[in-house]
């Protein structure tokens, strides 16, 4: 009997020490548990794009060696995650307001503007596809050789579109090609002036439009609305073309013969095609949750606005830079001018913290796709990477 209690008290013990230490693992577990649940979450949703992203790696790998495959497999990607990525900017209004039109509508408008416009830049300037974004000092000699890093650029770009991150495509396409470290600093100069410049316009434009919309844009849109809404589309792709082929063409000579410039337009031309077919696939999303921007009236004087801001910059000087920063510039100066002209105090208030939300968002995703293209820069591009060592040393032999 004493033995039989001995064993069971035993017993006891052992289940509750066990329980005790169920306890304590669960406390220590819990958030490397949910890591590896929220990792096999993402592994499975998104497995077919895992599987695609696997197979351009290897790809990568081994085109890098030899230049003349490795220029058109990086220009193909480069091409359509350019686009995909920017088409918040150039394309996003377009989609979000024109739901209801078939897709192969769009896609042939948008197709045979990129046509034109590139053709235009090939016959003007003599086989160059860039409107001479790549004859400035850095970008004019065209790359002989390309490591797997370079080659990585546009498949990253790829990876951080599909995560809704809108990164500026100049510094991840540009930065890794350039032979002078002053040049990065150029497109940087030019593109955080051009945050700025848009961000101070939208507020003077959007305040005093924001206070005559709440009058006279509340009945449905005149039909007019509409054409001037594909003109503007229309004309702000065009311009944004002239100032972004720049980043697919990097890949390529800056001089195009026949044969290479029929493959150039014929590839991006279907790539429009698959991304009007996927409604500007998920970093549309960015668009459609501002405010009222759905709305054709809306649409049409967003892209109108920034076609402007795009063409001026354009004509400034040959220096490629960001068009997205200009636009979350543009962005973020509209929603904040939307704020300010609420008609209560209350309401004022909670729009502007809203817009600051929305505005602070979009500045960390842009400040996350720079430093991932910096960061790809210095591990890429050998020029870069001795101009931070030396900028280093500098100041190791001040101190």
């Amino acid at each position: 009997m004493r033995r039989n209690k001995n064993t069971t008290s035993n017993i006891m013990a052992s289940i509750k020490d066990i329980k005790k230490r169920t306890f304590h693992n669960k406390i220590r577990q819990r958030p490397l548990s949910r890591l590896i649940y929220e990792l096999f979450n993402f592994t499975q949703k998104e497995r077919d794009f895992l599987f695609i992203i696997t197979i351009l790696i290897l790809i990568n790998s081994i085109v890098a060696p030899y230049p003349d495959i490795a220029r058109w497999f990086g220009f193909m990607l480069a091409s359509y995650s350019t686009i995909a990525n920017d088409s918040i900017q150039t394309l996003g209004t377009f989609i979000a307001s024109n739901t209801k039109a078939k897709w192969w509508y769009l896609w042939l408008f948008t197709g045979l503007i990129f046509v034109g416009t590139t053709i235009y830049s090939w016959v003007v300037y003599q086989g160059d596809v860039s409107y001479q974004r790549l004859t400035a000092k850095g970008f004019s000699e065209a790359p002989k050789t390309f490591s797997f890093l370079q080659l990585s650029a546009p498949i990253t770009l790829l990876v951080l579109t599909h995560l809704r991150i809108p990164v500026s495509t100049s510094f991840l396409l540009l930065n890794v090609f350039a032979t002078e470290s002053s040049a990065i600093y150029s497109v940087l100069e030019k593109s955080l002036s051009g945050y700025v410049i848009a961000f101070v316009v939208a507020i003077l434009f959007w305040y005093p439009f924001s206070r005559l919309a709440g009058k006279y844009f509340i009945s449905k849109p005149w039909r007019g609305w509409r054409v001037l809404q594909w003109l503007t589309s229309g004309l702000l792709w065009s311009v944004w073309l002239m100032q972004d082929a720049s980043n697919i063409a990097i890949f390529l000579p800056r001089i195009l013969v026949l044969s290479e410039f029929l493959l150039f337009i014929g590839f991006i031309f279907i790539g429009l095609g698959m991304l009007f077919y996927l409604k500007g696939d998920r970093i549309q999303q960015l668009v459609e949750e501002k405010q009222g921007i759905a709305d054709i009236r809306a649409a049409t004087l967003v892209n109108l606005v920034y076609m402007l801001l795009l063409f001026y910059f354009k004509n400034l000087n040959h220096v490629p830079m960001s068009t997205t920063w200009v636009f979350i510039g543009l962005l973020g100066g509209r929603e904040i001018a939307i704020s300010l002209a609420k008609k209560t105090m209350s309401g004022r208030r909670k729009s502007f913290r809203k817009g600051l939300i929305v505005i602070s968002r979009d500045l960390q995703s842009a400040f996350i796709g720079l430093l991932i293209s910096i960061t790809l820069a210095i591990l890429a591009n050998s020029t870069i990477r001795e101009a931070v060592q030396n900028f280093g040393c500098y100041f190791l032999r001040r101190d």
